[in-house]
């Protein structure tokens, strides 16, 4: 069962990083209240409304950071290389165990938030049932159910297919009615089998009656694009976020920027999630390979490739004023769901500095979802949902690896490397 947060509750460590950029907080004090952040000082805390013999832990020599949010996950996907027509063969309850498997690989990472870009049906929408009668200590969820598709593109077999304006609008209804937190769509091909990444596959009027249909119901849009043209197009329907914007010009790998479509993005301020790190630890993955096929190490060389123009567009998209926030899309062929630090190092490769790169994992991912109100910072009012490192990461961001203590609504769920005895 879900460990239960303590009515009060002081956490005391080195230094502070509350997630907005802002400079360090030396020998910081936080005081959490019924699961959420009561008052922060730099220094012991002086006497408050807390009673006596308050719980406190201590953290010395450690940083005090808020959870970190990776924005772009599929949990039902086991991220081990098991292709994905393979993977959706599997019954719900294969998909569910998998999808609760996964988010508490998350969560002893230090991820408290994942926002899940497509699973099988209502997989996801029933693990968070389950999490919300407290059969589950997972992160936060933040669900699409599943994205939204041409017939036969990207992601079909996740089940919401949807052709023409009027039949997006019905899929966003049908979504919203589910329960969906936001509305995910497909406006260009992917790796599912049959489809092309280097092609946009809606027209803009499509995207368009999605996105006023879902704004219309309150929810917000992310959009996948790996071609210009498909990024081009989620702009000009008035998508609030965008996924990879890569600028593939055909299926062998190649790219080719388009600064015209970078400053679209920047002026209209859309969020990008990054997910640099897919063909990273596919490189990795098949290279440890004794042995290896024709076929796969094609796949690494044309990776290799792949992952150098990722991140040199990501720093040309960056110098335009693009805003990025940090997404692994975890379960996607080699990518594990403890991979959001190697995330970050791969934005500082892209030139942000380590304070960009975590803010892009905690307040800016958090406004980009719309949950700002909630998490994503350090700040009184918010989810005591917070991590304790080791050293300080705008040092070294590998400190993110291995979090001594995982705090989720204020219970400590998991400390020194290893679960809460209460989880």
């Amino acid at each position: 069962m879900a460990p239960a947060a303590p009515e009060w509750l002081i956490v005391r460590a080195s230094r502070l990083l509350d997630g907005t950029g802002r400079p360090p907080l030396s020998d910081s004090t936080v005081v959490v209240h019924r699961g959420c952040i009561h008052h922060i000082f730099a220094g012991p805390a002086p006497r408050g409304d807390w009673p006596p013999g308050t719980p406190v832990l201590d953290f010395p020599g450690h940083t005090l950071l808020p959870g970190l949010i990776d924005a772009h996950v599929h949990l039902v996907l086991p991220g081990d290389g098991t292709p994905f027509e393979e993977s959706v063969r599997e019954t719900d309850g294969v998909l569910l165990a998998s999808a609760m498997h996964n988010a508490r690989t998350a969560l002893r990472a230090g991820i408290t938030t994942l926002r899940d870009c497509g699973g099988m049906r209502d997989t996801t929408l029933d693990l968070r049932r389950a999490q919300r009668l407290g059969y589950a200590v997972i992160p936060r969820l933040h669900l699409c159910r599943c994205p939204v598709t041409i017939t036969g593109g990207h992601c079909w077999y996740f089940g919401g297919e949807a052709d023409g304006p009027e039949g997006m609008r019905q899929m966003v209804r049908r979504l919203v009615k589910a329960g969906v937190d936001y509305i995910k769509i497909m406006a260009s091909g992917g790796g599912t089998l049959g489809t092309y990444s280097s092609r946009p596959s809606y027209t803009v009027e499509e995207l368009r009656a999605a996105v006023d249909e879902a704004h219309r119901l309150h929810r917000r849009v992310g959009i996948h694009c790996t071609c210009a043209e498909a990024t081009r197009n989620a702009v000009a329907a008035g998508t609030d976020h965008i996924e990879h914007a890569l600028f593939l010009t055909d299926e062998g790998g190649r790219q080719e920027f388009d600064a015209g479509v970078a400053d679209a993005v920047a002026q209209r301020d859309v969020a990008v999630t990054s997910t640099l790190c897919v063909g990273r630890f596919l490189v990795d993955a098949l290279s440890a390979r004794e042995r290896t096929t024709p076929e796969e190490r094609s796949a690494v060389e044309r990776w290799r490739r792949m992952n150098e123009a990722n991140l040199d567009n990501a720093r040309r998209m960056r110098r335009a004023g693009v805003r990025y926030v940090a997404g692994t899309d975890a379960g996607w062929r080699f990518t594990p769901f403890d991979g959001l630090a190697t995330e970050l190092e791969l934005l500082r490769e892209a030139g942000a500095t380590p304070a960009e790169a975590i803010l892009a994992a905690t307040s800016a991912a958090a406004a980009a979802m719309g949950v700002a109100g909630e998490v994503g910072a350090l700040r009184e009012g918010l989810h005591a949902d917070m991590i304790a490192v080791a050293g300080d990461p705008l040092e070294n961001l590998a400190v993110l690896r291995r979090p001594a203590m995982v705090m989720l609504g204020g219970a400590p769920v998991i400390r020194n490397g290893g679960e809460d005895a209460r989880a």
